[in-house]
């Protein structure tokens, strides 16, 4: 792996990478801010129904054994996790993140976690806009929740496909900016009266409440679709899931 050593004892052999990244610096903070209850108030929030859509994003990015694949806003490495079983041994996974904290977890869980094919991870801290990876080097990209943080989406959606091989796929899970008018309202009811109270009680009602605004400025599906094909995949497809509180793009290069 590479050059960074984290502080804690029991990580002295766990490394990571460092490289500038471009974001704006105000969700930088937030993320590192919630790094160390991120997977509980994932739990709490989701009533556990996120490790279900996440591993349908990493099925639909089509990972097989053998494959090189790459989880961007990797947080604290679920998909990451996800993907490594999937390649299995003599594949490669990197999991890329601007959050130091979040990389720092992601590490430590892979510690603890100890299975065999973990060894196939590498843990780098980067920019989704400036991929430090070679044309056409990745058979599947995964991204869970990042598309709607990134400064310029149209440029991480480049990027994306900058990286991957022809025939492959990436799988976007995200919020869903509904165009369902029923669905947008419980979407904005259960953030207020579930999602920012539970997170008052760890101190982080401030930094949840953006998650309205930020669904607000996301894109629909249809308009996830376009994004993509603008940046080149041959065909792009966004699916409805969780009862249409979240969604999933798959689009093939």
């Amino acid at each position: 792996m590479a050059s960074l050593q984290f502080s804690a004892s029991h990580l002295a052999g766990t490394r990571y990478k460092h490289r500038t990244v471009r974001c704006a610096s105000e969700r930088q903070y937030l993320f590192n801010r919630i790094a160390p209850v991120y997977d509980n108030l994932n739990d709490l929030l989701s009533f556990g129904q996120h490790r279900i859509w996440k591993r349908m994003a990493v099925s639909w990015s089509g990972a097989k054994r053998g494959d090189s694949a790459l989880d961007l806003c990797c947080g604290s490495g679920d998909l990451t996790f996800l993907s490594s079983e999937k390649v299995g041994s003599y594949g490669k996974v990197t999991g890329l993140d601007f959050s130091k904290e979040q990389l720092s977890i992601a590490s430590s869980r892979e510690y603890l976690f100890s299975k065999a094919c973990f060894n196939n991870i590498e843990w780098i801290e980067g920019d989704a806009l400036d991929l430090p990876f070679p044309n056409g080097y990745f058979d599947a990209i995964t991204m869970g929740y990042g598309l709607r943080n990134v400064v310029d989406r149209s440029q991480a959606m480049q990027e994306m496909f900058r990286v991957l091989k022809p025939g492959s796929k990436v799988s976007i899970l995200d919020f869903n900016k509904s165009t369902q008018q029923f669905t947008a309202l419980f979407q904005e009811w259960m953030i207020d009266n579930v999602v920012v109270p539970t997170a008052t009680v760890y101190g982080l009602a401030k930094e949840y409440k953006y998650l309205k605004t930020s669904i607000d400025e996301f894109l629909t599906g249809r308009e996830l679709e376009r994004l993509a094909l603008d940046a080149g995949f041959s065909n792009a497809r966004h699916y409805e899931i969780g009862g249409g509180l979240m969604g999933n793009l798959v689009a093939t290069r």
